[in-house]
Protein backbone atom coordinates (compact mmCIF):
# COMPACT_ATOMS: atom_id res chain seq x y z
CA UNK A 1 0.00 0.00 0.00
CA UNK A 2 1.43 3.37 -1.06
CA UNK A 3 2.12 5.85 1.72
CA UNK A 4 3.79 9.26 1.49
CA UNK A 5 7.37 9.22 2.73
CA UNK A 6 8.09 10.96 6.03
CA UNK A 7 8.87 14.66 5.90
CA UNK A 8 12.50 13.87 6.77
CA UNK A 9 12.79 11.35 3.92
CA UNK A 10 10.98 13.70 1.51
CA UNK A 11 13.47 16.49 2.19
CA UNK A 12 16.40 14.06 1.81
CA UNK A 13 15.03 12.75 -1.52
CA UNK A 14 14.33 16.28 -2.71
CA UNK A 15 17.94 17.18 -1.90
CA UNK A 16 19.10 14.17 -3.92
CA UNK A 17 17.05 15.33 -6.92
CA UNK A 18 18.37 18.89 -6.52
CA UNK A 19 21.98 17.64 -6.26
CA UNK A 20 21.48 15.69 -9.50
CA UNK A 21 20.15 18.76 -11.34
CA UNK A 22 22.92 20.98 -9.95
CA UNK A 23 25.50 18.49 -11.23
CA UNK A 24 23.94 18.55 -14.72
CA UNK A 25 24.00 22.36 -14.87
CA UNK A 26 27.59 22.57 -13.63
CA UNK A 27 28.85 19.56 -15.61
CA UNK A 28 30.10 17.90 -12.43
CA UNK A 29 30.37 14.20 -13.17
CA UNK A 30 31.71 13.25 -9.74
CA UNK A 31 28.73 14.90 -8.03
CA UNK A 32 26.28 13.47 -10.57
CA UNK A 33 27.66 9.93 -10.22
CA UNK A 34 27.42 10.17 -6.41
CA UNK A 35 23.61 10.32 -6.75
CA UNK A 36 23.40 6.69 -7.95
CA UNK A 37 23.28 3.38 -6.12
CA UNK A 38 25.96 0.93 -7.25
CA UNK A 39 23.39 -1.38 -8.92
CA UNK A 40 21.08 1.32 -10.30
CA UNK A 41 19.25 1.29 -13.63
CA UNK A 42 18.86 4.37 -15.86
CA UNK A 43 16.57 4.72 -18.87
CA UNK A 44 16.86 7.95 -20.85
CA UNK A 45 13.73 7.06 -22.76
CA UNK A 46 12.86 4.56 -25.41
CA UNK A 47 13.70 1.52 -23.32
CA UNK A 48 17.49 1.88 -23.55
CA UNK A 49 18.38 0.60 -20.06
CA UNK A 50 21.84 1.09 -18.62
CA UNK A 51 22.67 -0.92 -15.51
CA UNK A 52 25.26 -0.23 -12.82
CA UNK A 53 26.72 3.05 -11.57
CA UNK A 54 29.87 2.77 -13.73
CA UNK A 55 27.91 2.16 -16.95
CA UNK A 56 25.45 4.93 -16.08
CA UNK A 57 28.29 7.36 -15.42
CA UNK A 58 29.97 6.42 -18.70
CA UNK A 59 26.77 7.09 -20.65
CA UNK A 60 26.32 10.46 -18.93
CA UNK A 61 29.87 11.55 -19.76
CA UNK A 62 29.37 10.58 -23.41
CA UNK A 63 26.01 12.38 -23.58
CA UNK A 64 27.37 15.53 -21.93
CA UNK A 65 30.32 15.60 -24.35
CA UNK A 66 27.78 16.41 -27.08
CA UNK A 67 26.36 19.35 -25.13
CA UNK A 68 27.91 22.80 -24.98
CA UNK A 69 25.45 23.93 -22.29
CA UNK A 70 22.54 22.44 -20.33
CA UNK A 71 20.25 24.13 -17.84
CA UNK A 72 17.98 21.62 -16.15
CA UNK A 73 15.21 22.56 -13.72
CA UNK A 74 13.33 20.29 -11.36
CA UNK A 75 9.74 21.25 -10.73
CA UNK A 76 7.09 19.47 -8.67
CA UNK A 77 7.64 16.02 -7.27
CA UNK A 78 6.57 13.53 -4.66
CA UNK A 79 7.82 10.31 -3.09
CA UNK A 80 6.11 7.41 -1.36
CA UNK A 81 6.85 4.10 0.30
CA UNK A 82 5.40 1.06 -1.42
CA UNK A 83 4.78 -1.20 1.56
CA UNK A 84 6.34 -1.35 5.01
CA UNK A 85 10.01 -1.11 3.95
CA UNK A 86 11.25 2.40 4.82
CA UNK A 87 14.62 1.88 3.11
CA UNK A 88 13.11 1.98 -0.39
CA UNK A 89 10.77 4.50 -1.97
CA UNK A 90 9.39 5.55 -5.33
CA UNK A 91 8.79 9.00 -6.73
CA UNK A 92 8.03 11.19 -9.69
CA UNK A 93 9.65 14.55 -10.51
CA UNK A 94 8.87 16.90 -13.38
CA UNK A 95 11.90 18.37 -15.16
CA UNK A 96 12.61 20.78 -17.96
CA UNK A 97 15.87 21.30 -19.78
CA UNK A 98 17.17 23.92 -22.15
CA UNK A 99 20.25 22.87 -24.04
CA UNK A 100 22.74 23.68 -26.75
CA UNK A 101 24.51 20.87 -28.59
CA UNK A 102 28.04 20.84 -29.96
CA UNK A 103 26.65 21.19 -33.50
CA UNK A 104 24.85 24.42 -32.54
CA UNK A 105 21.32 23.07 -32.15
CA UNK A 106 19.26 24.46 -29.30
CA UNK A 107 16.36 22.63 -27.76
CA UNK A 108 13.87 22.16 -25.00
CA UNK A 109 13.00 19.02 -23.06
CA UNK A 110 9.82 18.72 -20.96
CA UNK A 111 9.62 15.43 -19.09
CA UNK A 112 9.32 13.64 -15.79
CA UNK A 113 11.35 10.95 -14.11
CA UNK A 114 9.76 7.87 -12.57
CA UNK A 115 12.20 7.05 -9.79
CA UNK A 116 13.08 4.39 -7.26
CA UNK A 117 15.30 5.26 -4.31
CA UNK A 118 17.33 3.20 -1.86
CA UNK A 119 18.36 4.46 1.55
CA UNK A 120 22.01 3.63 2.19
CA UNK A 121 24.56 4.62 4.81
CA UNK A 122 25.37 7.51 2.42
CA UNK A 123 21.72 8.61 2.40
CA UNK A 124 19.06 8.22 -0.31
CA UNK A 125 20.34 7.31 -3.78
CA UNK A 126 18.68 6.60 -7.11
CA UNK A 127 18.21 2.89 -7.70
CA UNK A 128 16.24 3.54 -10.91
CA UNK A 129 15.42 6.58 -13.05
CA UNK A 130 13.16 6.24 -16.07
CA UNK A 131 12.81 9.37 -18.20
CA UNK A 132 9.34 9.95 -19.62
CA UNK A 133 9.63 12.56 -22.38
CA UNK A 134 6.60 14.77 -23.05
CA UNK A 135 8.30 17.14 -25.48
CA UNK A 136 11.76 17.27 -27.02
CA UNK A 137 12.31 19.77 -29.76
CA UNK A 138 12.63 23.38 -30.77
CA UNK A 139 12.41 25.96 -27.98
CA UNK A 140 9.40 27.55 -29.71
CA UNK A 141 7.37 24.34 -29.01
CA UNK A 142 6.82 23.72 -32.72
CA UNK A 143 7.60 20.02 -32.27
CA UNK A 144 5.19 17.25 -31.30
CA UNK A 145 4.16 16.53 -27.72
CA UNK A 146 4.19 12.88 -26.68
CA UNK A 147 1.79 13.19 -23.75
CA UNK A 148 -1.34 13.42 -25.86
CA UNK A 149 -4.12 11.00 -24.99
CA UNK A 150 -3.01 8.65 -27.77
CA UNK A 151 0.64 8.96 -26.76
CA UNK A 152 -0.09 8.16 -23.11
CA UNK A 153 -2.32 5.21 -24.00
CA UNK A 154 0.42 3.89 -26.30
CA UNK A 155 2.69 3.79 -23.21
CA UNK A 156 0.06 1.68 -21.45
CA UNK A 157 -1.30 4.40 -19.18
CA UNK A 158 -4.96 4.66 -18.26
CA UNK A 159 -6.27 8.06 -19.33
CA UNK A 160 -9.67 9.24 -18.12
CA UNK A 161 -9.98 12.60 -19.85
Amino acid sequence: MRQPVSIEDYVAIQRLVNRYVDAVIHRNGVQWTSCWDEHAVWDLGGGHLVEGRDAISGLWYRAMAGMTAVVQHVHNGDAWYDGDDRSEAEGRWAVSERFSTSNGDRGLLLAHYDDCYRKTEDGWLFSRRLLQVHYRGAPDLSGEFTNTRAGLEARGLVVDI
